[in-house]
């Protein structure tokens, strides 16, 4: 949904036409993105159900307005060029509010408002939205050493995402979903396959882990057209894939597709909502992998059956794998520069099971996680240099990535699991960060 934005002025009774010139620009360059409300000045009461207010024209009044200012209390963004920035001119009005307890937004760029844009339309839709995630035994199949550590799955975690972002957080029962995916007939199958078919590329994976892959789609998507307001879906496909005869990889790469449901392998709530945030706010491309530092030796290796890391011209220490079961990750098709669906790597998963092997664009790729407190955002650039295979491993495609630090990034890094998004977006993330109130930490 759209932000409402309330534009408010400086003067008591009637604003400087510099205020009606500058607002005229900026509801043309976000038109399709904000609900405008009427301009008010900035004493006056503002209307319940403001998301945000704008300030399109800064003057010498704002010294004097200080705790009209602090009184607000919605975020307060400043835009006072015709080109959807902040003025040079307003600098020292912007660092007098700040050094007296009034933070502000201030884009620097059309792009920067838009983010802020649809960040803070995303923080009203997430308090009407909700996220479903299918479980039923946590940490007691699978490899229940490694899965019951897991903070995602703690009622603490549950409570400080609902609290920080207002989402919903609903459990359902993996057995009665896989139940209702054994039960999609095949007609309807046959029609998805004949759909999906010219663009979806599958290979290896032979017609009953097809059907089955599309019977799990199917289901999700009927539980969908029941369910109004899901932004994201979670299945806890490998600690609990005695469940199930297949993953959900192809339903979660449809999903995003067709109806735009960010997804979290292995019911993992932190990646989902970093996801959201992410995507949904900067509308770039991300997903979800495995952090595998190179400083960790043996640890790393051992879990994904390699003898040893891909040679790098140096600072090894700087470098991590990532890699997610089997390959490098979920991706969707459509952030993808190459990708196929093709038969599990993972033995513990059923011998019907598929999984994705997708590249992304090499380069500059942030690292991007929300810290277990659900208050802050951690970020770490880093470049992405190469994809690297290991024949009869865990690893048959991953990436290869060198951050700037990596004793220090171990040391910081909330979770193996770790959202990469295309592109150097600290500052853009800094912005988002702002629009919900939280805190950017670099790494």
């Amino acid at each position: 949904m759209k932000p409402r934005v309330l534009p408010i002025y400086l003067e008591d009774v009637t604003p400087e036409p510099a205020f009606a010139v500058q607002l005229a620009h900026l509801q043309k360059l976000t038109s399709d993105e904000v609900d405008w409300l009427e301009p008010a000045p900035i004493d006056a009461p503002v209307p319940a159900g403001t998301t945000a207010v704008v300030v399109p024209d800064l003057n010498e009044k704002a010294y004097r307005k200080v705790e009209s200012f602090r009184r607000l209390g919605v975020p307060i963004v400043l835009v006072t060029t015709e080109f959807g920035t902040i003025s040079m001119w307003d600098w020292e009005i912007r660092d007098h509010l700040r050094h007296r307890g009034v933070e502000t937004i201030a884009p620097t760029s059309l792009q920067e408002t838009l983010d802020v844009v649809r960040a803070l339309g995303l923080k009203d839709t997430l308090s009407r939205s909700k996220m479903l995630v299918y479980l039923d035994d946590l940490g007691t199949g699978m490899q229940p050493d490694i899965f019951k550590r897991f903070y995602w799955w703690e009622e603490e975690c549950v409570h400080d995402m609902q609290d920080s972002f207002g989402v919903s957080i609903e459990h359902r029962s993996f057995r009665e979903l896989a139940k209702r995916a054994d039960a999609i007939p095949d007609g309807r199958v046959a029609s998805a396959m004949e759909r999906i078919g010219p663009n979806t590329p599958i290979v290896g994976l032979a017609a009953r882990g097809k059907a089955d892959a599309l019977k799990l789609y199917l289901a999700l998507i009927d539980e969908l057209d029941e369910t109004p307001g899901v932004i994201a879906m979670g299945i806890n496909c490998l600690n609990e894939s005695a469940t199930s005869v297949t993953t959900p990889c192809l339903a979660w790469n449809l999903l995003f597709e067709e109806r735009g449901i960010m997804w979290g392998c292995e019911s993992d709530l932190t990646s989902m909502i970093t996801e959201t945030l992410i995507h949904k706010s900067l509308g770039v491309p991300v997903m979800m992998t495995n952090l595998y530092p190179f400083i960790l030796g043996d640890a790393a290796l051992k879990h994904e059956r390699i003898p040893y890391f891909p040679e790098v011209d140096s600072e090894p220490e700087n470098h991590i794998l990532v890699a997610h079961c089997g390959y490098f990750g979920v991706v969707p098709q459509s952030f993808a520069t190459q990708w196929t669906l093709r038969p599990r790597v993972l033995a513990i998963v059923n011998q019907n099971a598929n999984a994705i092997d997708a590249r992304i664009p090499e380069g500059p790729t942030t690292i991007v996680k929300i810290a277990s407190d659900m208050r802050s955002i951690i970020v770490c650039p880093s470049s992405l240099e190469r994809f690297t295979q290991y024949r009869d491993s865990d690893c048959m495609n991953g990436a290869l990535l060198k951050v700037p630090d990596g004793r220090r990034f171990v040391e910081k890094i909330p979770s193996h699991h770790a959202i990469l998004a295309t592109g150097d977006l600290r500052r853009r993330i800094e912005l988002m960060c702002s629009a919900f109130g939280l805190e950017m930490v670099e790494i």
